[in-house]
């Protein structure tokens, strides 16, 4: 059985949530994501694609865009402010698309367990690049 646990999400204040909010980073090109977030400097697609920051044809896989993306990050938690949560907690979410309804759970998980499937995948992937988590703060 996998080991879940909580933590202290980084969350916007109730009046900014909806600009904050955005569609899932897999449901939309580059293209439909950079005119969806054009004019709302809050929305998370700054940080989910970050490439709509970047010139058209600019790699999506490339150093630019993760190091983008960490900017982006770190510029919406000041800008929101995006405030920690006082206590770590689980976080529920619900995702609709049509007729289709799905709730999921957000926890911190080992990636070990990941790795060996011990933790179901809500998709599947060839392989997983861990290589991204080096850009994020702390990683190291």
């Amino acid at each position: 059985m996998a080991v879940i646990r909580p933590f202290r999400a980084l969350r916007p204040p109730p009046e900014r949530a909806k600009a904050v909010a955005s569609v899932p980073y897999d449901v939309v090109s580059t293209d439909e994501a950079r005119a969806l977030a054009t004019s709302n400097p809050l929305s998370f697609l700054h940080v989910s694609r970050p490439e709509i920051d970047l010139p058209a044809g600019t790699d999506i896989h490339g150093d630019a865009v993760y190091r983008k993306a960490v900017a982006n990050f770190e510029n919406l938690i000041k800008a929101c402010p995006l405030e920690k949560e006082a206590t770590p907690g689980l976080y529920l979410y619900r995702l609709i698309m049509g007729d289709h309804r799905q709730v999921g759970i957000v926890a911190c998980c080992s990636v070990d367990e990941y790795d060996k499937n011990i933790i179901r995948k809500h998709a599947y992937a060839e392989s997983t690049d861990w290589s991204r988590v080096s850009y994020l703060p702390n990683a190291s």
